[in-house]
């Protein structure tokens, strides 16, 4: 009887939905789909995990530091300089120097938070499915908490990120396929509406 009456609610919810909108607090996959896509609206997929500084000097001998600026002054959204930079009295080291080009600027996203700070961002993820969810331990006490297995896919994927030398430069380029990607999220209840964790 429990289950009748539980596939009638889906039925009538799926039946009024065009009119006002089902409950954005129930445990549902459309509303994990449409918590999960918002936040994904908000925090655009990046080249850091933290925003940089620019202009920023570097050492040509330490290709581990220099090649992802490299690649992206190869994609014209740097520039870069070279020079020589006295380390003791007798000696010197090559140095270049970085900064956005005008072709940058464009597509460059400011931290409003920290003036000379940003990032490049290249695209958007949106979930594909929501594959499964459960109840979790929540952040806060009192709050009501779900961890949700998705998928999700890349769009509106900036052309400059396509490159191989863009992709062996920073690895985290090479999840942005065209095929769906797995994924991890806990969402908490607030107010009227479920959020990501940490938002």
């Amino acid at each position: 009887m429990a289950g009748k009456r539980s596939l009638q609610g889906i039925v009538l919810c799926s039946s009024v939905v065009f009119a006002v909108g089902c409950n954005k607090t129930d445990n549902s996959k459309a509303n994990y789909q449409s918590a999960i896509n918002n936040y994904y609206k908000a925090h655009p997929a990046c080249l850091w995990t933290e925003a940089k500084k620019f202009p920023v000097q570097e050492t040509t001998s330490d290709e581990s530091k220099t090649e992802g600026y490299d690649a992206l002054t190869d994609a014209g959204l740097l520039t870069r300089s070279t020079a020589e930079k006295k380390v003791f009295i007798v000696a010197s080291k090559q140095v270049n120097n970085y900064d956005v080009s005008d072709k940058g600027r464009a597509v460059w996203t400011q931290d409003p938070s920290q003036p000379g700070y940003g990032n490049f961002c290249y695209g958007h993820r949106e979930v594909t499915s929501i594959d499964s969810f459960a109840p979790t331990n929540a952040p806060m006490p009192g709050q009501n908490a779900v961890l949700v297995n998705y998928h999700y896919k890349m769009t509106d994927l900036a052309p400059w990120a396509n490159s191989q030398e863009m992709r062996t430069a920073f690895p985290s380029l090479n999840g942005t396929t065209s095929d769906p990607q797995p994924a991890q999220a806990t969402l908490v209840l607030r107010g009227d509406s479920w959020q990501v964790a940490g938002q």
